[in-house]
């Protein structure tokens, strides 16, 4: 169960206003973003909220991976979105491979600001 776990908050967004607002147009690029790293995409769930009116309002989305999965969840009004990127390492390392599809995702977004944790999981404690 050993890997890699991405995460962060992403504030002051400045890309297209679609990536933030529509889930088709999200949901394509976090898996093309992950086959392109060579993860496995084994299936993908984006929901689209709307607001009273009917206009389109947030995302929030998930690519279950063969190694794991990415996560993400959009706020168009305040600009932010929060992204983890998880990948197992059990028979072969994928950080590199996490680490491609976080930057991707993160200069799609073009956020002002970022605060961002990487969380080696799974790693055994050191007995004395």
């Amino acid at each position: 169960m050993q890997g890699l776990h991405l995460i962060a908050d992403l504030y002051q967004c400045d890309c297209e206003p679609a990536v933030l607002l529509d889930r088709d147009v999200l949901e394509k690029r976090c898996v093309d973003f992950c086959q392109a790293a060579g993860l496995t995409p084994l299936g993908a769930y984006f929901y689209q909220f709307s607001h009273d009116n009917g206009d389109k309002a947030g995302v929030t989305g998930t690519v279950v991976l063969a190694e794991s999965h990415v996560a993400i969840h959009t706020w168009p009004e305040t600009r932010a979105v929060t992204l983890d990127v998880y990948v197992c390492n059990f028979s072969r390392d994928n950080s590199d491979r996490a680490r491609a599809v976080f930057q991707h995702l993160i200069a799609l977004l073009q956020p002002g600001e970022v605060m961002e944790k990487d969380v080696m999981r799974g790693e055994l404690p050191v007995t004395a």
